[in-house]
């Protein structure tokens, strides 16, 4: 694909997805989705890649700040929503679990670990996008809002949803029913975000806590236990624990099983050969 509107590299087992449209301050278009999504199959299909990170181009002085105003001008014209996308639009994530086969919701179908990289403010559906991934690391004193409430949309994509179990339901409700500006601290008191960090500080630190995770992680733990934390949403505890003492009987068998231990045994950092 030709990306226009996001950049796509991997250095070192780990993806990154650049959000770029820096004159736009990385504001979402269908064009950037479908380019996200794409990207998203890359690194979840690509078997040396083990950690995805999405941050935002840094000319543009914020993560995403949500849907462009021009695309919103364009609905008020028409008078109906339109997401810009197409029908053959790449669907990562799909097909793990029907729960999950919808906008945004995918990020739970991807087998590896998805971190967010708020390098600044994050509006709207860029609210979304954070939302849905793993793990968020943000700069200190960014600007973030679900920004809803002032063009008389709805909470956006699940937002109402997936809140509530992030931050919970008081948190919530003061975030969607207001649609206020709240900020990156104000997030990480909350619960929202895994860590604070200084502009100059927050990729190198996002990296250095991916490298570790890969390295101490098999891609199979990394695959089945993100995929049991989504799942665990909607399922009973009897159904997790059969689930978990499957996946214990199928995953010992693998050969990441003996090298974990002969690893942990010998001192040194494991090999992995994932599947």
């Amino acid at each position: 694909m030709n990306l226009k509107s996001t950049q796509y590299s991997v250095i070192d087992g780990i993806a990154t997805i650049l959000l770029s449209r820096p004159k736009r301050r990385n504001a979402w278009t269908g064009r950037m989705h479908t380019e996200y999504r794409w990207c998203l199959s890359q690194a979840d299909n690509d078997p040396l890649v083990r950690v995805i990170v999405v941050t935002g181009d840094p000319d543009g002085k914020a993560f995403c700040a949500g849907a462009d105003l021009s695309g919103l001008e364009k609905i008020s014209e028409k008078g109906e929503y339109d997401a810009g996308i197409d029908a053959d639009i790449a669907t990562p994530g799909y097909g793990f679990d029907a729960n999950f086969d919808a906008t945004f919701a995918y990020h739970f179908g991807i087998a590896k670990p998805i971190i967010a990289a708020m390098n600044g403010a994050a509006a709207g559906v860029g609210l979304v996008l954070a939302a849905f991934c793993d793990l968020r690391f943000a700069v200190q004193g960014a600007k973030f809002t679900a920004a809803h409430g002032r063009f008389n949309f709805p909470a956006e994509y699940g937002l109402s949803w997936i809140l509530p179990k992030q931050i919970g339901v008081t948190n919530a409700n003061d975030i969607l029913l207001s649609s206020r500006v709240f900020t990156s601290n104000e997030a990480m008191d909350m619960g929202f975000l895994n860590k604070l960090s200084s502009p100059e500080a927050l990729l190198n630190e996002v990296y250095a806590y991916a490298r570790e995770m890969a390295k101490t992680a098999s891609p199979g733990s990394l695959r089945e236990t993100k995929r049991q934390l989504y799942r665990d949403w909607h399922r009973s505890v009897s159904e997790s624990v059969q689930d978990s003492e499957r996946l214990l009987k199928e995953m010992a068998r693998h050969p990441d099983y003996t090298e974990g231990v002969a690893a942990w045994m010998e001192k040194r950092v494991a090999c992995w050969k994932g599947d």
